[in-house]
């Protein structure tokens, strides 16, 4: 599935999405019908995607972006063409980027990640053009809009918020002896820090110790997974893109040390986590392009209430549960998808 969303990605950077053919198209085999024209009265538009940095569960989000303003773009009038930037997790190229869109005068622009949808609002603050970002937490204490219900301004869009107490629930099934966690994150990603409160309120009110593991970049996962593990019981990461980018590390560390890493992300388990209750990406992404439809078609941003995925699913990585020794045999399809780590 996300091999066929990287070639639509491909596609649409050089094609108008809503165009099903271009004018230098060969004449079409005797008996077969000829391809159609695209629709001359539809309206040209541009939407800039920014994204924080390449990584599976923020791809997934942009491929699903891309495959439902294709499919949707010619049924709401519109030839839809695509500019994708990637912000290599850097402030700097993201401001720079965000600003070149401004400049541009694309009609909307979408950001992927909490930093890339800050750096997408300050830029665009004057402008008036409006802002869809996606996979953003806690987008109300990311100063992104005033409220879910009514964002005001010129920014909306999704939430992938993750239900703490669902995975710990999960953690305690699946490892019931856990007496400890270790709290790895990055202290400048303001949705880690949104959810590590969270998570700190839980484990506090269930009188279960904790350590933090603050890190400041991806150099530091090693580090700090090896001094969380030979203190704690367990690991809790949320999602968190320094330690996404790293996860491989961290599942590493975990597995030799037979001790269990919950996440926030379904990638982050496909990367050797243990297991999470999450959201599903491609509906974050489907969802996110529907609201720039919305937006491309006349209902102003700050009018579209953010919408927060509800629909959550159990992954668990077989691979990772038994090499440290965690059954999952109970679960059935009906309870979980269980997956493999990524070679």
């Amino acid at each position: 599935m996300k091999k066929l969303f990287a070639l639509l990605l491909a596609v649409t950077m050089t094609l108008a999405l809503g165009a099903c053919s271009s004018g230098n198209t060969p004449s079409s085999p005797a008996g077969s019908p000829a391809p159609s024209a695209p629709d001359p009265g539809a309206k040209k538009v541009t939407v800039g995607i920014i994204q924080l940095m390449e990584h599976p569960s923020l791809d997934e989000i942009r491929g699903a972006i891309t495959a439902r303003l294709a499919e949707k773009a010619a049924e709401n009038g519109l030839a839809i063409e695509v500019s994708y930037q990637n912000g290599q997790g850097d402030t700097t190229t993201i401001n720079t980027i965000c600003q070149q869109f401004v400049a541009s005068k694309v009609d909307v622009i979408v950001a992927i990640a909490t930093p890339a949808a800050q750096g997408a609002a300050a830029a665009a603050q004057s402008s008036g053009i409006p802002v869809v970002f996606s996979a953003v937490t806690d987008p109300v204490a990311a100063g992104l809009v005033e409220s879910l219900e009514a964002p005001g301004g010129s920014v909306t869009g999704t939430s992938d918020a993750i239900p703490v107490e669902k995975i710990f629930a999960l953690a305690d099934e699946l490892t019931p002896g856990v007496g400890s966690y270790g709290l790895i994150y990055n202290t400048s990603e303001d949705n880690s820090l949104s959810v590590i409160a969270q998570v700190k309120a839980y484990l506090d009110g269930k009188q279960i110790p904790y350590t933090d593991g603050a890190i400041t970049s991806s150099a530091d996962v090693q580090t700090s997974a090896r001094n969380l593990l030979g203190k704690c019981d367990a690991i809790f990461a949320p999602i968190d893109n320094t330690v996404a980018s790293a996860m491989g590390v961290l599942a590493d560390e975990a597995i030799q040390a037979k001790k269990p890493v919950y996440v926030a992300a379904d990638s982050m388990v496909a990367d050797g986590g243990l297991a999470t209750v999450g959201v599903n990406y491609t509906n974050l992404g489907s969802q996110t392009a529907d609201m720039v439809l919305k937006i491309l078609t006349g209902t102003p941003a700050g009018e579209i209430p953010v919408e927060v995925l509800r629909d959550n699913a159990v992954v668990i990585n077989g691979n990772t549960a038994a090499a440290i020794g965690v059954d999952v045999s109970k679960y059935g399809p009906g309870d979980a998808d269980i997956i493999s780590s990524v070679a």
